[in-house]
């Protein structure tokens, strides 16, 4: 009797498992902006921020395109070795407000550290930021960077 009961309860809990789930309701997704809160906060004294915009050709990025921004160190080879900093962003269809903020003392001397950029729309990519060379560890504006058509 007890082995029935174990059985019964058993083939419940799978059905109730395998049961599919209700499809959620659709709603208009909404592309986030950058949070220009966030980019007008100051930067703790001990970290230093790269800021500047980033826009194509054309003067906007497409609307929920996705753009990542790296600091990274590069090797003689034009490898990157070391990651300092990345941010990630999502477009808005204007040109785009950033910034990157890292940390002086992890900004090795004497070596090469550039900003890098791509920007993926559907998981391609799209467009590429060409190389930025960043030389002291300080706050920074870059101004306005123009990204290149990615081959």
């Amino acid at each position: 009797m007890f082995a029935r009961l174990l059985c019964l309860s058993l083939t419940v809990l799978l059905a109730a498992c395998a049961s599919e789930k209700p499809a959620p309701a659709t709603q208009p997704v909404a592309v986030a902006k950058p949070s220009t809160s966030r980019l007008d906060e100051p930067v703790p004294a001990n970290l230093r921020a790269l800021t500047g915009q980033i826009s194509s050709a054309q003067g906007f990025l497409p609307a929920g395109s996705e753009v990542e921004l790296a600091l990274l160190v590069i090797d003689q080879r034009d490898r990157p070795q070391q990651l300092l900093s990345s941010e990630k962003f999502t477009a808005t269809g204007q040109a785009l407000p950033f910034r990157v903020v890292f940390n002086p003392e992890a900004f090795p001397a004497g070596a090469r550290v550039e900003l890098h950029g791509r920007v993926s729309q559907s998981g391609q990519l799209a467009w590429r930021l060409p190389p930025v060379r960043i030389t002291q560890p300080d706050n920074r504006a870059l101004g306005e960077l123009h990204l290149v058509r990615a081959p």
